[in-house]
């Protein structure tokens, strides 16, 4: 690469910003010292921050804008009046091709519309979608869509798994990829229409390892597959539920704990499995939602995270562009719009 990879960061997304998004930055900025950063927001903020950050601010631009997407706009008024915001001035710059991917805590929504305008999809790509990382008993399940797409018909859907496909080859390094179909069961006469036309699809177009059919919710805690394709609307209850679960169990186990002297013994002699436990569980191992589908590297921050969580985020879009998962992505995009008839007709 001719210059230093980039991030451009929505400095003033997140519930605790410009504060999280600068110290995320800074513990990224340990993680990638060959990476700089693009701050948006509101300068004055920002640079007191850096202040106290000198490694940082030495690898970082801060670009000055008052406007902000709240977290309660709508989508549609963001788009419009939200030209000059924080959110949508990082976007153009990855657009403008000065920063190599966006990373945002903001507005979901506002985001996805932003990033998809400013953007564009890749050529063959119908619909972006959010994809995330599940722990799992085998490891980690990527899942999408997880809200980008609440109706999904056959092309969507098989649109997703390509995605998917690619980004798991790329990103996370694993060559024959075990892909499915969330369903309500696995056997093949269950599921709606689009999910039968999609799997169809998807058994003829053939894609770099192991198509599974339909698999079910426990299949998810389970990682019988490594990457789950399901609608917006599924997949976002699936990842509520999850991130729900995982708060319980660790409340659970605090309660637990507490409720007597031997409880708390047994804790004390549980001490470094206890530690291992809570950070598979933590959902700030597992922060960044990737925007898949994009001419361009998007990913979304959970809202509420701390500086670790956002670090992590930063972590996901530098990898992406590192490992070129758009390249990837446009690449087998172009193979399936080359693809015989035969599965040109199986998805419609």
């Amino acid at each position: 690469m001719s210059r230093r990879l980039t991030i451009a960061l929505d400095a003033m997304g997140g519930d605790a910003a410009p504060n999280m998004v600068v110290r995320g930055a800074s513990i990224a900025r340990q993680r990638h010292p060959e990476v700089e950063f693009a701050m948006f927001g509101r300068a004055p903020e920002i640079e007191a921050l850096l202040a106290r950050q000198k490694r940082l601010a030495a690898v970082t631009t801060v670009v000055h804008t008052d406007d902000v997407v709240t977290s309660e706009e709508k989508p549609s008024i963001a788009l419009r009046a939200g030209r000059n915001s924080s959110m949508r001035l990082a976007i153009n710059a990855v657009r403008d091709g000065t920063a190599d991917g966006v990373v945002s805590a903001g507005n979901t929504g506002a985001l996805m519309a932003m990033a998809k305008f400013v953007l564009k999809t890749l050529p063959g790509v119908d619909r972006p979608a959010i994809a995330a990382f599940f722990p799992t008993l085998r490891g980690e399940t990527l899942m999408l869509d997880l809200g980008a797409n609440v109706v999904c018909d056959a092309r969507n859907l098989v649109d997703f798994t390509v995605m998917g496909n690619a980004f798991a080859r790329c990103v996370l390094g694993v060559l024959n990829p075990a892909y499915g179909l969330l369903n309500v069961g696995s056997e093949e006469l269950k599921g709606h229409e689009a999910l039968h036309e999609a799997r169809a699809a998807l058994k003829e177009i053939n894609l770099p390892g192991e198509f599974v059919g339909f698999v079910e919710g426990d299949d998810i805690a389970k990682g019988t597959v490594d990457v789950m394709v399901t609608d917006g609307f599924t997949g976002n209850i699936a990842l509520k539920t999850a991130e729900g679960t995982a708060m319980l169990i660790a409340e659970y186990m605090r309660r637990t704990f507490r409720s007597s002297v031997i409880a708390g013994l047994g804790y004390v002699l549980a001490r470094s499995a206890m530690r291992k436990l809570r950070k598979r569980l933590d959902p700030r191992q597992y922060n960044g939602a990737i925007f898949l589908g994009l001419n361009g590297i998007a990913v979304k921050s959970h809202g509420g995270t701390d500086a670790l969580g956002f670090a992590n985020a930063i972590d996901v879009a530098i990898d992406m562009k590192k490992y070129g998962i758009i390249e990837k992505t446009r690449a087998d995009f172009s193979a399936l719009l080359a693809r015989p008839a035969k599965a040109e007709a199986a998805t419609g």
